[in-house]
């Protein structure tokens, strides 16, 4: 039996609440922009290009996580999408960290394998994120198109991105559920968009 004396039907009611609450703010404020942002993405994958995700902690497993429901499937078999995740790979980030700092684990692999054409997608909950912003940046230098999922006023990454989402909020769990449904609502818009789900207009 719990010992705790908070009431837990109060906080999930709460919870709950608070989520509902931002996640009509997210429509308002953020869903207006997302066309751009699929459209962009659309864009690079017909031209051959692919799509790099990268962030820390929590928006590192974002940025896995949509990355591997692009590659491989999201709803239901169909081509792949080029898209990777720059937050996974151990030794890169070691490595690069180690030899050139923390702040370059990301701006070095989107200078190796990053192509004028490919898209950057940074996620930051907050925007100040060094090595986000640094990563954008190199992007931005070498023509892809940049993308940044942040909360909050936005930080850093909203004046290093061309296309820049930004939730409402400065609670960073809130803002975590939004970025991963608004990176659903990408994968779903993405395989409509590209014609790879049966039944949908290529």
């Amino acid at each position: 039996m719990s010992s705790s004396s908070y009431d837990i039907a109060a906080f999930l009611q709460t919870e709950c609440e608070e989520h509902a609450a931002l996640l009509s703010d997210v429509q308002k404020a953020c869903v207006p922009d997302f066309p751009h942002i699929v459209s962009a993405c659309a864009d690079c994958v017909r031209q051959g290009g692919k799509l790099l995700f990268f962030g820390n902690g929590g928006s590192a497993a974002d940025a896995q996580h949509l990355a591997t429901e692009l590659s491989v499937r999201y709803k239901k078999d169909r081509a792949p999408i080029a898209a990777i995740s720059l937050a996974t790979d151990t030794s890169t980030l070691t490595a690069a960290g180690n030899d050139l700092g923390f702040d370059q684990i990301f701006a070095r692999q989107v200078e190796a394998i990053g192509r004028k054409g490919d898209v950057a997608i940074g996620i930051s909950t907050s925007g100040r994120s060094p090595n986000v912003v640094k990563a954008l940046e190199q992007a931005n230098r070498m023509e892809l198109t940049t993308i940044a999922l942040t909360g909050g006023d936005g930080g850093s990454v909203k004046e290093v991105s061309e296309h820049c989402v930004i939730v409402p909020s400065t609670v960073t769990a809130r803002i975590q559920e939004m970025h991963i449904l608004l990176g659903h609502m990408l994968c779903a818009a993405l395989e409509k968009e590209l014609g790879l789900v049966e039944g949908d207009p290529s």
